[in-house]
Formats: C-alpha cells, structure tokens, sequence
C-alpha cells in the first residue's frame, strides 16, 4: 500500500527531549530549530501486553470524593457544574476540598441521558496523560463522556471519535483521513489565504460603516469555505449548500452536544429541555440531509479510496462529514476567536513583534507563504502553542481503565479498578503550575529556545505535541493541519494589518469577538 502520511514537513518538532522536562527554562533565546511532520499509516508502537499495575514510590492513597446518593448525587453534581459553581469553579472547590488533583465526581449530563455518570477526575499535568494510553485505556463511545449521542445523527454509524483503536474501522478509517489529507496538501496554504483574504475584506467593510465588526460568523463562514476549497475541491456557494453550511453544522452540533451545554436559558428550562432528555434527533435529519449530499458529492476520490481500504462509500462519507464539520470546523469555531482574543488582549508590543518577524521572513523568502517560511518564525509558531496550552479546544477527555491501574499525580498514587471511567479536564493539565512557570498567563514567546522542551506537556490533540498520530492511536488525525491553519491564520492577520483591537464577549461554544479597529500594515 502506497504511503498515506501527512505530508506537513514541517510541523513536528524533532529535538530530544529529557526523562522530564524542566518546569521553567532559563532562557529566552530564539534558537531555529527544524521542525518536520509525518503521520504515517504504519506506526511504530505494538500493543503491549496486559500488565498489573506499576510499582510506585509515591504514597498510595485512596481516590478521594464520591458520588453521593443514587439519582440525587448526579443532578446535585450538575446543578455546581452548570448553575452554582460554573465549570472552573466545580473543580477548583472540589481540589480544595479534597487537597488533591485527583479525586471522584459525577460529570454531567447523568439521569437520563447518561446511565453511569461516576468518574475519577484527573486535574494535573502529570496524571492527565494516562488518557492518551491506549494499553491502559478503553476509546470506545467516551468521545462525548459519560453518554454517547444517537447513531442516527450519523447515519447510523459509529464514526471514528467514538471507535477504539482495537476495533477494525479504527485503522481504516483513520487511514482514509491521511490519505484526504495528503491527497489535498497542496491546496491548503492558498484556499486558506483566499477564504481569509475574503473574510478580512468583509471585516474591513463592516467596521467602515457600523465602527466594528463581529467576528464570529464571518469566520465561520471563512472556516467552511476553507475546508470544503481545499479538502474537497468544492465551493458551497455554487451548490445547493449555498452559504448555510455553518448554521446546519451548528444546529447539528447541537443536537449531539446539547446535553453539555450550557445555553443561558432558565434553569429550570434548560434542565428538562436539554439536561435531562435528548433532542430528538428526526428535527435534525433533513438538514443533516443536505450536508451529507454535499459531501458526497464532492468527495469521489476520497470515496473511492474508502472503497480500496474496505469501508463502503456511505459509511465514509458520514465520517467525512463528522471529521470535517465536527472536529475541523468545530475545533476551528472555537480555537481561531480564543486565540484572537489571546492575542488581542497581549497589545501592541506582541501585535509590532509579529508583524516584523513575519513580514521580515516572507521577504526573504520571495514573498511567499510557505510552511518552510512559517518554520523561521519562532515567536508566531510559540504564540499558536501558547493559545493551544492556555485555551485547547477540546477541553474533556475521557477514556474506561482497560484493567487496574496505579495512577500518580504529582504527590501521590491512586489505585483505578478496571471498568472506572477516567476523565481529564485539559485545561487544568495544561496549566499545572508545577510544569509551567506563570501557568495561567498567556506568555507568547514561552516555547522559544529552550521553551521547546515543554511542548510534550501541550496536550491539546489528544496526545503530547511531540507525538505523531497514528493509526494505532487516538491521537487527532488532523493534528499537524490544525497547527498549520492556525499558524496561517496569524500570518495573514499580520500581513494585513500591524495591530487591532478587540471586545469579548461570551458565548455557549468560546469567546465571542468583535473588532473595533484594524490597522492597516504600514511597514
């Protein structure tokens, strides 16, 4: 079989990295480093045999918390998480509480969505990664927790989120990703900069007529037209999609994810609408309808590829569609606002640095945008890092202890029975103090020089940054395009424009944006 690898050469990080990294490098020195990616389609890791639990020199200590009493406990759990507490705060009193990192809850949505809602919550850097091993951890069905949204919302179909890499479609579907991706490599760096050159020209218009510009929904519109230019080859403007593709995908997200949300409608509403049933997934089937037909009409030689590795053209297009509009679109949705704001917020020194690096190496290299470019700008692939660390976009991880385990955190040792869930709460592992130096500040420059050696604790794709997704793993297929688009998405906002300035807001999915000024790049 031909090499399906993603052929980013640029975006994993080969450096050694010691047995564990230093909390706080010394030194911001700007060292270039080359930085190459492959995913490839024959990974490196076998499947190790089952073990019992491993020795540790850590006080073992019994899981604290609880689950409280049936039915009662799960609903007093929700009501902190989403109404009384909030979600930061959920964890925050309950480590206090507990003094520990570790330590047991029940996580929403519970009755009746969910039939087991009791999980052992992991919150530092050092315990989190145990979610990522999958010979001490079961993937299958925990994509979204402690529930699993209905079939029927994709066709019917178990699509590759919710497959363990034990199961046969695992490979093959993942397979299939690497292959859509390699296959389209080359189309990404200039649909990117036309659906984003577009974006920017409404956003200038907009603010030129009301003085400021929402950026949410023109970048949802750029986000779609982007993947579907450059993976498929289609523009949903000349089709009968026509430019509602983001709205079908966001009602349709919904549907799946609703009973995780938090809306803004009353309490009691919002308990019973989407806390306690789910929304019936046949008010979503003809929408969902229309996303599947465009899809499918684009993606023929990717079809047929999905054919060659044993998959049927239905069940390919269904994981197309989840893989395109759930984790790509989603994630970039959620991430490209965050990191506007993050880098709004940091103001016109970060703004006049970048702009400099930037514009100085696209000179030097003809004045194109190139991935070998974009590896001579330590700062801008730093800042994308950063935001990744201080604002993942998937923030819940999930996975079922495949036997016991001894789990450690930083001062201690857990005993987990096989069959518990475990769940991860990203971003408290990635903003463990005892790993990194000011863990809650944006720093820009915190993985320049020496700064590299903390990459391995960036876990954003579900996996460490250092590692390479594999179809053994469950590490995001899409890993390294992620990293690219969001490294293009700086690289065209300071080509254009030497500063801005922002106002937050709030939504139920992230940071909601509006511009108040661009300012035209003047060097």
């Amino acid at each position: 079989m031909a090499s399906a690898s993603l052929a980013f050469p640029s975006l994993q990080p080969k450096f050694q990295s010691p047995r564990r990294s230093s909390p706080r490098p010394s030194t911001r020195r700007i060292i270039p480093c080359t930085i190459s990616a492959s995913v490839s389609e024959t990974p490196p890791v076998s499947v190790q045999p089952v073990v019992p639990p491993e020795p540790t020199k850590l006080p073992i200590r019994k899981v604290p918390g609880g689950y409280g009493l049936p039915f009662i406990g799960p609903i007093i759990d929700r009501l902190d998480y989403f109404y009384k507490q909030g979600r930061e705060e959920f964890f925050k009193s309950r480590i206090q509480k507990y003094q520990s990192t570790v330590f047991r809850v029940n996580m929403p949505p519970g009755p009746f969505i969910a039939s087991d809602s009791r999980v052992v919550v992991l919150l530092d850097g050092k315990s989190f990664p145990v979610l990522f091993d999958v010979t001490k951890v079961e993937k299958k069905d925990v994509f979204t927790g402690t529930y699993m949204p209905s079939t029927e919302l994709t066709g019917g179909y178990r699509v590759l989120s919710y497959l363990d890499p034990s199961e046969p479609s695992h490979g093959k579907l993942k397979r299939l990703l690497f292959f859509l991706l390699k296959s389209r490599r080359d189309h990404v760096i200039p649909e990117f900069h036309s659906s984003y050159a577009e974006l920017f020209g409404g956003l200038e218009n907009e603010l030129a007529t009301k003085g400021k510009a929402a950026f949410g929904d023109a970048s949802d519109q750029a986000a779609f037209n982007f993947l579907a230019r450059a993976l498929y080859g289609a523009n949903p403007a000349e089709t009968k999609l026509g430019l509602n593709g983001p709205k079908l995908v966001q009602k349709w997200v919904l549907f799946q994810l609703a009973p995780l949300l938090a809306l803004g409608l009353p309490v009691a509403l919002e308990e019973l609408l989407i806390h306690t049933v789910r929304l019936p997934s046949f008010l979503i089937k003809a929408d969902y309808k229309i996303l599947y037909d465009f899809f499918y009409e684009s993606s023929g030689f990717v079809l047929d590829e999905a054919e060659r590795l044993g998959v049927s053209r239905d069940e390919a297009c269904h994981n197309l569609l989840f893989a395109t509009c759930f984790n790509s679109f989603g994630g970039m949705k959620f991430f490209f606002p965050s990191m506007i704001k993050l880098i709004g917020r940091a103001g016109v020194k970060l703004h006049t640095q970048l702009a400099q690096e930037i514009r100085s190496v696209i000179r030097s290299n003809g004045g194109k945008v190139t991935m070998a470019a974009m590896e001579q700008m330590p700062l801008m692939k730093s800042v994308v890092y950063e935001s990744l660390r201080i604002e993942p976009p998937v923030a819940l991880q999930y996975g079922r202890a495949k036997r016991d385990l001894i789990i450690e955190s930083h001062d201690a040792a857990f005993k987990v029975k096989e069959g518990e869930m475990i769940f991860g709460y990203q971003p408290f592992a990635t903003k463990d103090p005892k790993i990194f130096d000011r863990a809650e500040e944006f720093v820009p420059d915190r993985f320049v020089g020496d700064g590299e050696r903390l990459l391995s604790h960036v876990l954003w794709s579900n996996g460490p940054e250092t590692e390479a997704s594999t179809v053994e793993n469950k590490q995001c297929a899409g890993k390294d395009f992620v990293v690219l688009v969001s490294r293009l998405l700086v690289v065209e906002l300071f080509l254009r424009y030497d500063s801005f300035e922002i106002e937050i807001g709030t939504s139920a999915l992230g940071a909601s944006i509006t511009l108040t000024s661009l300012q035209r790049a003047t060097f």
